[in-house]
């Protein structure tokens, strides 16, 4: 019975989980770049049962002996847990803001069905991270940044300078002022599951060697929107509810059942 305790709650926390993650997909549908976040579940490894304390008797010149053995009654199942929540990196759909300022990274050949483009930021730290949240702004001393103040980075690492003029951005990625031409800092990952999701749309990871034959373009006035789908999630969400409260009424049957053993067949003789 008390196993069945240990299913049902392991059940219960994996929906947990899982509602958690959807409920920030759904908070995030309208942040640009984002990336939903997809949970898998696994099951905890089969643990086989076995009849303890059985007795079989061997033959021997003196009559037999009593040996123990362990009779195999078959296997069972623990639970469930989430193992891992990985984005899905799958581009958003691509909508018109007419604000300079705004940028999308628009995939077009990729070798590697696990590859994908990205901007290049420094966090507060000085560290390089990763985005595709392309909704920039410039700062009170002329660099273009991120919402969070991140520095946006050009291909050599250095923060971008627009001296607070107004700019143009090529389709190949090359910011382009009254004095001076840069180009964005483009980075490509090779296997996106390796990346580490710190928030706010930022992603650390190493990046690798951008592989030949890979297109893309940078689109101006333009942001690349979230690849949250919105009725799906809240259909997942709906399930996974369904689910807990299936696991809570098993639990409360058999919190129900162990009271009826300890308070009535206690009480017997």
């Amino acid at each position: 019975m008390l196993r069945g305790f240990y299913t049902a709650a392991s059940g219960m926390i994996t929906q947990q989980r899982q509602t958690e993650a959807l409920s920030n997909n759904i908070a995030n549908a309208n942040t640009p770049g984002y990336k939903a976040d997809q949970t898998t579940i696994r099951a905890f490894p089969e643990l086989l049962l076995s009849e303890m304390g059985s007795e079989k008797t061997i033959p021997t010149t003196q009559g037999g002996l009593n040996l123990p053995v362990q009779n195999t009654v078959g296997s069972i199942n623990t639970g469930a847990y989430v193992q891992e929540t990985v984005p899905n990196f799958k581009q958003g759909d691509v909508r018109e803001t007419d604000i300079s300022t705004d940028l999308a990274i628009i995939n077009g050949t990729i070798p590697d069905e696990s590859g994908f483009l990205f901007f290049n930021v420094q966090n507060e730290a000085g560290e390089v991270r990763y985005t595709r949240n392309g909704n920039f702004t410039v700062d009170g001393e002329g660099f273009l940044v991120t919402n969070q103040g991140y520095y946006v980075l050009d291909q050599a690492g250095n923060p971008i300078q627009t001296d607070g003029m107004e700019f143009t951005v090529t389709p190949e990625g090359t910011l382009q002022t009254m004095d001076q031409a840069t180009q964005l800092g483009i980075s490509y990952m090779e296997n996106v599951n390796d990346l580490t999701k710190e928030g706010n749309d930022i992603f650390a990871g190493e990046a690798d060697a951008i592989p030949a034959g890979t297109t893309f373009s940078i689109q101006q006035g333009t942001l690349e929107q979230s690849n949250v789908n919105t009725m799906q999630t809240m259909t997942d969400m709906m399930s996974s509810y369904r689910l807990f409260e299936t696991n809570q009424r098993v639990l409360r049957a058999y919190d129900e059942s162990l009271g009826k053993a300890v308070s009535e067949i206690g009480r017997i003789g």
